[in-house]
């Protein structure tokens, strides 16, 4: 499973009313390739659906996920951060051994 912070889910709901996203609209998270520590964390807004998706929802935030991303993922919370050394969403991930100083790289 994939939470969601307070935090993130009013961040959440302002950028895609900002954004003029549709109400089926969702936050997908994944991971990739690269960065400092190996992996680096995606996370976009979209409506599409794809094959061995899973779907999560949390304090009404819908997160999808790709099958392959979730084996890294799983009980990880969302959050999302204001704070003096930078603001965004920050991906607390009890898998990762290892982040990079920035937080936006892993490794398992």
């Amino acid at each position: 499973m994939i939470t969601v912070s307070e935090n993130a889910k009013q961040r959440a709901i302002t950028l895609m009313q900002e954004e003029n996203k549709p109400t089926e609209a969702f936050i997908r998270v994944g991971v990739e390739g690269g960065g400092c520590s190996g992996l680096s964390y995606k996370l976009e807004f979209d409506t599409t659906m794809r094959d061995g998706d899973q779907v999560f929802e949390d304090k009404g935030i819908k997160i999808v996920v790709d099958k392959k991303s979730f084996l890294y993922l799983v009980g990880t919370e969302l959050d999302y951060t204001g704070g003096l050394n930078g603001k965004g969403f920050v991906f607390n991930n009890p898998n990762a051994n290892r982040t990079c100083g920035c937080g936006e790289s892993f490794s398992v």
